[in-house]
């Protein structure tokens, strides 16, 4: 890529970051509170919707950045070369890579947010202070492994879905989809996508909302979903699975299309 092209990625995946996690947050904190081990009342309820909102607000547009530069670098490296059969593939350890170098950012700022997303009480400096303090950098980072175990599989579904979808509509239509026509793929593609990874998605709530010292606080990913399941079953697999996937459908409409948008203003 040239340097042109890679700032273009960062600026604009930094923006679509910051538009889709503040619009979203609301349903976010729904979706964790009906995730969280004491119960959606005992989380919050309705109260303090937008406790946790400053962690977010911090970390969005460099996790958006760096997903988004990382992804666009290696495809660009990847589609040197490759056939058209293989397009879908490069799409694929795009996203993954990308998501690993995002989940740098992403974690701290989720591990911060969530907790405060079922504390509302709690400022979101207090929980942050209080991690150091009692937990260290490790504690920022719990929680790492399962982030990143959730996105891969998701960014796997997302990306080539969304990629393919992008494609198919341009071929139908004789010219390159409009950045709103991107946007609605981008729906389509981060509501399955959110769907099908729910289970991870309550995996790593439980673990990033343990107590220090507990068996998920260790963040064995089988383990907390096999508690899940043998206390709960099904229904608590996918608990909050229908505010993720409306989020999310959401979310790949606002970050997707403000991406391409975003991306063919600054090219």
């Amino acid at each position: 890529m040239e340097p042109r092209e890679s700032w273009a990625a960062l600026a604009a995946g930094g923006v679509a970051g910051i538009c889709v996690d503040l619009i979203l947050f609301p349903l976010d904190t729904v979706k964790t509170r009906l995730q969280s081990p004491q119960g959606f009342r005992k989380a919050g309820g309705f109260r303090g919707i937008y406790a946790g909102v400053p962690s977010t607000a911090i970390g969005s547009f460099p996790n958006a950045a760096a997903f988004f530069i990382t992804y666009e670098n290696v495809k660009s490296v990847l589609h040197h070369g490759s056939t058209p059969y293989l397009t879908p593939a490069t799409h694929m350890v795009a996203a993954s890579l990308g998501e690993v170098v995002a989940c740098l950012i992403r974690v701290p700022s989720e591990v911060v947010k969530q907790r405060a997303q079922v504390s509302p009480s709690s400022s979101t400096l207090r929980i942050l202070s209080h991690t150091l303090y009692h937990e260290g950098i490790q504690g920022l980072y719990r929680g790492y492994k399962s982030t990143v175990l959730r996105e891969i599989p998701f960014s796997l579904v997302q990306f080539p879905l969304w990629e393919s979808l992008k494609d198919l509509w341009s071929w139908k239509q004789g010219h390159v989809v409009d950045s709103w026509q991107s946007a609605v793929c981008g729906a389509f593609a981060g509501g399955f996508a959110a769907a099908v990874t729910t289970p991870l998605d309550v995996a790593k709530t439980r673990i990033m909302l343990a107590k220090a010292g507990s068996s998920n606080a260790s963040g064995n990913v089988l383990a907390a979903l096999g508690d899940i399941w043998r206390t709960q079953g099904l229904s608590g697999l996918f608990a909050g699975v229908v505010p993720r996937m409306a989020a999310i459908s959401l979310g790949g409409f606002i970050f997707l299309g403000t991406y391409e948008k975003t991306h063919q203003l600054l090219l």
